[in-house]
């Protein structure tokens, strides 16, 4: 099993960044405008929809302001089964954002291609936070023939 892991430093509150990653319309703030379903109870399942496809992620944990983890239930079949996992800590006027997608079976170019991505949306998350407006999807930066 291989991993996607990034690390984001935004001036803010844990708070601010949970809510961002926990309701509908922060998602919408800076992954994908068409995202649906419902973040902040246990068991509730996120729908997030790009041109390309979309992905389907039930919540699994929700430690407010620490940890908030999810597990893909439908999307492509590299995505099926793995976990998206956002751990949070502040640190001094940041909010440290560690970003794992976990569970990948091999690296495939999907994989490298998503890891590019996530640090795209990542970026998307702290402009939203830190300026008030992200770059979610389709007004996010293009890197391949993918998006």
């Amino acid at each position: 099993m291989v991993d996607i892991l990034h690390k984001v430093g935004i001036t803010s509150s844990t708070a601010e960044v949970y809510t961002a990653l926990t309701t509908v319309e922060g998602l919408a703030g800076w992954w994908t405008t068409n995202t649906g379903g419902v973040g902040d109870g246990l068991g509730g399942v996120l729908q997030f929809r790009f041109a390309a496809g979309g992905f389907d992620m039930k919540v699994l944990e929700l430690d407010p302001g620490r940890r908030v983890l999810w597990e893909v239930v439908d999307g492509p079949d590299e995505w099926i089964g793995t976990q998206v996992d956002w751990r949070l800590a502040q640190v001094d006027d940041y909010a440290v954002v560690l970003f794992s997608h976990r569970g990948w079976k091999e690296p495939v170019d999907f994989m490298h291609h998503c890891s590019t991505k996530w640090a795209v949306y990542l970026l998307s998350l702290k402009s939203l936070i830190e300026t008030g407006k992200g770059a979610p999807h389709p007004h996010d930066v293009k890197i391949d023939s993918w998006d």
